[in-house]
């Protein structure tokens, strides 16, 4: 069972990544990355509806009849989310704001239905919690490392603005990472969301591939090894 746990891990994380794999969610991670906190924001509201809503399904899978399950999935996510915003609102009042309209929009987010759909549904509380864990977190994680690109390319700063959601004492985490920068726009608008992106996914594409050489080889060798 561990390692069906980890093997959920690592296809959450890294080898199914909702955005660099899966490619959803873009519409939030293109319009909000412009900072490394507006992204860690969004992505820690997004994980926590994909954690309770994966956990809820999971556990009436057997209640909730074939013809009405979809429905019933996306009352139970629109419900999170608007419990998710409320919280928001009260909590980080300035950083939901900044979030605006992408906050409700969580509820559009494929990756959160496709995961009740093709996974909670079919699993006990246990492994769906594990799925949305890893999930959430690699989803959170491409948006914390495209807002810390687009920000420090656009703006010179890393973790700006954090006090707004660790409070006032956070503002000593501002670092400037380029100093007298006078920013670089297109980076912080959605075209260097775009580029950004592009480079991560072709990273990934490459750290793959080159992982596959690496594994080729070695069973070459060992074949030969064996052979001799």
């Amino acid at each position: 069972m561990s390692n069906d746990y980890s093997d959920i891990a690592r296809n959450g994380l890294w080898s199914n990544n909702v955005a660099l794999v899966q490619i959803l969610g873009l519409c939030p991670l293109l319009a909000v990355t412009n900072t490394t906190i507006n992204g860690l924001g969004l992505g820690l509201a997004t994980t926590l509806v994909l954690i309770a809503s994966n956990l809820i399904v999971s556990s009436i899978r057997n209640i909730v009849r074939p013809e009405i399950r979809l429905p019933a999935f996306v009352m139970i996510i629109a419900s999170l989310v608007t419990a998710i915003e409320l919280a928001m609102n009260a909590w980080f009042h300035e950083l939901f704001n900044i979030l605006g309209i992408f906050i409700p929009l969580i509820v559009t987010n494929c990756a959160i239905l496709g995961r009740a759909e093709s996974f909670a549904v079919k699993n006990p509380p246990l492994p769906a919690f594990v799925d949305a864990l890893a999930m959430g977190i690699g989803f959170t994680a491409v948006l914390v490392v495209l807002g810390a690109m687009r920000e420090v390319i656009g703006s010179g700063t890393l973790f700006a603005n954090a006090h707004l959601m660790f409070g006032e004492w956070a503002s000593v985490l501002t670092v400037t990472v380029i100093k007298e920068y006078r920013g670089f726009l297109l980076a912080i608008l959605p075209p260097g969301a775009f580029i950004g992106l592009g480079i991560l996914i072709a990273l990934k594409n490459l750290v793959e591939t080159r992982s596959e050489r690496i594994a080729s080889r070695e069973k070459q060798s060992t074949a030969v090894a064996q052979g001799q």
